[in-house]
């Protein structure tokens, strides 16, 4: 089973370029109304500014697709409850979302880190039961030890990689995987 603040990282060969070897971290528990999450490791070379005309162009924190659904609205996760409330904690001391206005302030006030927040056009959602069917087909592999400052991690490049390491020698063998083996 899996639930809020959990990794799923994409198995090496997945077909589905929105999510070809990425790593998403679940938001919410699995319920009757399906799955949310977002991909970590798929930057849009765009940064917060770009997207919110309101905020400063100093505030140049990446934003990433977070998922193939509701390119539409921002969404961010990050790990400062005590300066931007409101949020809805998820586990493993990170928090979905938050109190706009105190996001806006301390984006002008340049008091937020990078390594504090993550922003994300759209999001990854799962029907229910349509993440438990890619489960059973080993499409995923769950992860729930983990660091959290993995989660805020920039450079989404080696991230898939570095996650698949870390979770031990059963799956340390994936990350050197060949996009397409048929290229060996």
């Amino acid at each position: 089973m899996y639930k809020a603040a959990q990794l799923i990282l994409s198995e090496p060969f997945m077909a589905d370029p929105n999510f070809q070897r990425s790593v998403v971290l679940l938001c919410e528990d699995h319920d009757l109304d399906g799955t949310v999450g977002y991909v970590l490791n798929q930057p849009t070379g765009l940064v917060i500014s770009d997207l919110i005309l309101d905020i400063s162009p100093a505030a140049d924190h990446p934003v990433f697709i977070g998922g193939p659904v509701g390119h539409e609205a921002v969404h961010f996760i990050h790990k400062c409850p005590d300066r931007l409330g409101g949020g809805t904690a998820i586990g493993n001391g990170i928090y979905w979302g938050g109190n706009f206005e105190q996001l806006m302030a301390l984006l002008a006030q340049g008091d937020l880190g990078k390594d504090e927040i993550k922003f994300f056009l759209g999001y990854a959602g799962w029907d229910p039961g349509q993440l438990d069917g890619e489960l059973v087909e080993n499409s995923w592999v769950v992860c729930d030890q983990y660091n959290p400052d993995i989660v805020f991690v920039i450079d989404g490049e080696n991230l898939w990689r570095e996650a698949l390491i870390a979770m031990g020698p059963k799956y340390a063998t994936l990350a050197n995987y060949p996009i397409d083996p048929r290229l060996n």
